[in-house]
């Protein structure tokens, strides 16, 4: 059996610290708001992993056909022998890769949640000999070290995530990525593509209100962990496209008047009737947008790949 190694390098109480922080600071905000991250609980990550089944939802199907098409052609442009991915969940999707860099030593997956990394890592470490896992536990929207590990590097931030980052924060994230990474090494960077409003609202409001449930769960998470009374019944959920930002936005709208208590803080907070509460921006890009803000941050555009309809997009930016 290969090895799997554990790293934590967020401290053990890091996470109620920056609930915390993001309630207070985003519950008195004008408007009000809430960061996506804390979707992902057991039930919210249950939630997401049914959303990637919708019909109504493109965006997992399609950056699976690019990779089932073009992993080894990424494999080919880095030649990599270790592969990096940011957010890795379940680590799914990378076994498309992991299956076509046949020079691969040392994967690194990286995520806040210990029982993903360790479930996906060991089973990966089991199934893989020759393959070791290191896996961090780790918030890669703040300072990333990453352990020495044989180049080229392939860093992977699959799945549009970086859709979810407001663009000060893109640009420092890839800034980041950048400072991370070595001649030789490459980004391989998901991204949902600007296409039909209508397509675009659906994916974020499924008929069978799955996504409803997933936007709401937030609430259920900081009842849970903040000692607060929110209703989960009295807010409906909303998704709209922002034209001039090209980016959806999901929201939660008090059906009435109310004061919720967020007893762990202690705060109160007031919702007008119709008031809504931000929980998620979703950009959608085009490829000059994404070659722009790829080389503000230092990086060139090599290749980019999208699935048959054009809805998603694959690109790849190597280290000169």
């Amino acid at each position: 059996m290969s090895p799997f190694r554990l790293t934590r390098t967020l401290p053990e109480d890091a996470t109620d610290a920056a609930l915390r922080s993001d309630v207070r600071t985003g519950l008195t905000g004008t408007p009000k708001w809430l960061p996506p991250k804390w979707f992902y609980d057991a039930r919210g990550s249950e939630l997401f992993e049914r959303i990637t089944t919708l019909p109504e939802y493109y965006p997992t199907r399609a950056e699976r056909e690019i990779l089932v098409g073009r992993a080894g052609e990424i494999a080919a442009a880095t030649g990599a022998r270790t592969l990096v991915e940011l957010g890795s969940g379940s680590s799914e999707k990378t076994r498309f890769l992991l299956d076509a860099l046949t020079g691969l030593r040392v994967y690194v997956p990286v995520d806040v949640s210990e029982s993903a990394l360790t479930g996906a890592g060991r089973a990966l470490a089991a199934e893989r000999p020759g393959l070791s896992v290191h896996a961090l536990i780790a918030d890669f929207t703040a300072a990333l070290e990453l352990p020495d590990t044989p180049g080229p590097r392939l860093l992977a931030f699959l799945g549009g995530t970086i859709g979810n980052l407001l663009p000060g924060e893109r640009a420092a994230f890839l800034a980041s990525v950048r400072a991370l990474l070595a001649p030789g090494d490459a980004l391989l960077l998901g991204t949902d593509l600007v296409k039909d409003e209508e397509v675009l609202v659906r994916a974020y409001d499924d008929a069978a209100g799955v996504t409803a449930a997933f936007d709401k769960n937030v609430l259920a998470v900081v009842n849970r962990e903040l000692d607060a009374d929110f209703v989960p019944d009295a807010f409906d959920h909303v998704a709209l496209w922002d034209a001039g930002k090209e980016w959806i936005e999901m929201r939660l709208r008090s059906r009435t008047a109310q004061t919720v208590k967020v007893k762990a803080l202690d705060l109160a907070v007031e919702f007008a009737a119709g008031e809504e509460l931000r929980t998620e921006v979703s950009a959608k890009f085009r490829k000059e947008g994404v070659r722009g803000e790829l080389a503000a941050a230092g990086l060139d555009l090599a290749h980019w790949w999208t699935d048959r309809e054009g809805r998603f997009a694959l690109s790849l930016s190597v280290v000169r």
